[in-house]
């Protein structure tokens, strides 16, 4: 396991310090998640980019519920037995994003390892369905769990046709099971792989602080550029509570700087990489960014 145990007070360095700012059109994306009854990563995951997405009308909205069935050490989604699957879920989902006026959608999604059949992957497949049929101009990008690395699950997902295919390999090897002892490094690299082979435009992504060592950043770096991923983010880890893992360092601006140059030069086609860098940070900016490259 990860050191739990308290460690000398790390103060948060000035690159790390946000302007909580709550303009009029945050309160129009909050009143439109609230109305249609969704989460969102967002609030759960207690993200720090909240005030500037939602005042951008951008948020990610997180379907299957609010409750978790893992319980990795970096993340503050409550974890316990979750209720039922919402079957209208996926509908009120495309209405919001009508609402909203989207031209980029970004859904994730809770694991739901209690789902035996599936996993969730038919709510996620009518997900984006429905967001087709009511926000046909919007393109969709999906961050999913590792279904189990079960193929009838995710294919179904891939069969939707989502514009991105996103699913976060969140760490280094090294430390990968005392990050998330429920999941598995290699199950995780092998559905990007299969998203890829499928022909999608792949996305994967990680957070530093854990403690990593750059050389391993960009070894990780390298093993998913090696299996065709499009794009890359990186992040600095923040402890979202004192029972959550303690940073272990902050990375400089300086050296989020040098990943991303090193990580064009191995092929991605975007990589995104800040302190403050999330899964769906920016996401619309990015596919912009890689229709250009494609095209």
């Amino acid at each position: 396991m990860l050191a739990q145990v308290p460690i000398k007070k790390r103060t948060r360095p000035d690159w790390l310090k946000i302007k909580l700012t709550t303009s009029g059109k945050f309160l129009e994306t909050q009143k439109l998640i609230r109305e249609n009854s969704l989460n969102t990563v967002c609030e759960e995951a207690r993200c720090p980019n909240i005030y500037e997405c939602w005042g951008r009308q951008t948020a990610t909205i997180m379907i299957l519920g609010d409750t978790c069935t893992r319980s990795c050490g970096f993340c503050s989604v409550k974890t316990e037995k979750p209720l039922a699957i919402d079957t209208l879920e996926p509908t009120r989902t495309g209405k919001t994003v009508k609402a909203m006026n989207l031209q980029h959608v970004v859904i994730t999604s809770v694991d739901r390892d209690d789902l035996k059949n599936d996993y969730g992957a038919e709510i996620w497949a009518e997900t984006i369905q429905q967001i087709r049929i009511q926000a046909p101009e919007c393109t969709i990008e999906v961050l999913t769990p590792d279904f189990r690395n079960y193929a009838p699950a995710y294919e179904k997902v891939f069969d939707a046709k989502p514009d991105i295919f996103s699913h976060n390999v969140e760490c280094v090897r090294r430390i990968s099971k005392a990050v998330r002892p429920q999941s598995d490094w290699n199950r995780s690299l092998s559905i990007l792989k299969a998203s890829v082979e499928w022909g999608l435009k792949t996305k994967t992504g990680m957070m530093v602080g854990l403690g990593e060592t750059d050389s391993e950043v960009l070894e990780t770096m390298g093993e998913s550029a090696d299996l065709g991923i499009s794009i890359f983010n990186i992040g600095q880890y923040l402890q979202p509570t004192f029972d959550h893992l303690p940073v272990q360092r902050y990375v400089h601006p300086d050296t989020f700087e040098l990943f991303k140059e090193k990580g064009l030069k191995m092929g991605f086609a975007v990589v995104e990489s800040g302190p403050l860098v999330r899964s769906s940070y920016h996401a619309d900016e990015q596919v912009k960014q890689l229709e250009v490259i494609i095209n």
